[in-house]
């Protein structure tokens, strides 16, 4: 294919092109009803978006109408019925979001919305589409201040958060999850029926199996980019990470289990456990739900846990925006990042190490803060946009 738009867009498989650097962009951002935006138009440039104001005024909803432009229930995870706008005691019937977006492959229109009742839809250029399209064609990673001690909270968090790095470099992981998910939700809800036909629970321990591999498989691809590219980046203002994930499956594969040979023994192990898991209510045989990602602070030689709420941030800044430089090197769109309260937790040294890291990656990354000054590292190279009881104007 030569550069440029593609001539269709397939659900199924990205665009393929030449490799480069050339971001992902929202031009325009129309919001109807959404959080406390009644309606809301913006223009805007390619360059960097600082929205700063007070607390509550807005500014991470805009975020999340922006995030929800990705598969999944959002930056919140709030899902679709529950980000309508609120009038007194009465929610809006309907919401949406539409954003006009500049792509290495073109310019597209992309509309997410809920009618009432909470199902959402998503179009491209007027179409309906799939999730997984959104995400081929805008590539997306966020960080939350929820997500500052991501390292000392549950494993399921840092899974999640691993997980929507490894979506924006392969949509496909999304679906694989997703499958996986609702074939271990039938699993289990058999085994609590008591309903153990064993041709009926090796038929879906053998498809979640199948699953849990393609996960697996995708995460230790993901990982080896996403270490190779920050053990490049020495000497930053922000540390070096050593990652690993302790994962049933994902050790077998990187031991060098063939796939077929990592799917046999995954379900093996899911049939050994089934009493157990009938017993228990839930699915205690590891897989790649059970997986945990581990992190050190390579300088320190310390587990990211132990680390500061101000390292945490840090490091999970390390994790992000080496992401967003392995996305431009392997598939040459810089992704979009939304980085709510950026700024919170880092000196002043790191803010500028963060100003620099962004322009240098071309990625419009969307930030938000209680204060202008937080940004002054990116001077004149920010569009800066002040954020008052649900109104946005340049400032």
């Amino acid at each position: 294919m030569t550069e440029g738009r593609p001539d269709t867009f397939n659900s199924d498989s990205p665009p393929s092109g030449a490799a480069n650097t050339e971001p992902a962009a929202v031009r325009s951002l129309r919001l109807t009803d959404f959080r406390c935006y009644q309606a809301l138009d913006l223009s805007l440039d390619v360059s960097p978006v600082v929205l700063f104001g007070e607390n509550g005024a807005g500014k991470t909803n805009l975020l999340e109408a922006i995030s929800f432009l990705s598969p999944g229930r959002g930056m919140r995870s709030a899902g679709a019925d529950g980000v309508a706008r609120k009038a007194g005691i009465d929610r809006a019937k309907e919401w949406a979001v539409f954003a006009e977006v500049e792509t290495k492959f073109g310019e597209y229109r992309l509309g997410v919305g809920a009618r009432e009742g909470g199902r959402r839809t998503n179009r491209i250029d007027g179409d309906p589409a799939q999730q997984g399209a959104l995400a081929r064609i805008l590539p997306m990673i966020w960080l939350t201040p929820a997500q500052d001690r991501l390292f000392a909270g549950p494993r399921a968090d840092r899974l999640k958060f691993f997980d929507r790095l490894v979506y924006a470099a392969d949509p496909a992981h999304a679906d694989a999850a997703s499958a996986y998910e609702k074939t271990r939700v039938r699993r289990q809800r058999l085994l609590d029926e008591g309903r153990t036909d064993p041709a009926w629970l090796d038929a879906i321990e053998i498809e979640m199996a199948g699953h849990g591999v393609a996960m697996a498989s995708a995460r230790l691809d993901a990982l080896a980019r996403l270490q190779a590219e920050i053990d490049r980046r020495d000497g930053g203002v922000f540390p070096q990470a050593e990652l690993s994930l302790d994962g049933a499956v994902e050790v077998d594969m990187a031991e060098g289990l063939m796939a077929g040979e990592a799917e046999d023994r995954f379900a093996a192990a899911l049939y050994e456990g089934r009493q157990r898991d009938a017993i228990v209510g839930r699915t205690l045989t590891r897989g790649p739900h059970r997986t945990e990602l581990v992190a050190r602070h390579r300088g320190k030689d310390q587990a990211a846990a132990d680390c500061s709420t101000g390292e945490q941030k840090a490091l999970i800044l390390t994790l992000a925006l080496a992401q967003g430089r392995v996305l431009a090197g392997q598939g040459g769109a810089a992704p979009l990042l939304l980085l709510d309260e950026a700024c919170a937790h880092l000196d002043q040294i790191r803010r500028e190490g963060l100003a620099r890291e962004i322009c240098d990656s071309g990625s419009q990354t969307w930030m938000t803060g209680v204060e202008r000054s937080l940004f002054e590292a990116f001077d004149n190279r920010a569009q800066f946009l002040k954020v008052n009881q649900a109104q946005v104007e340049s400032f």
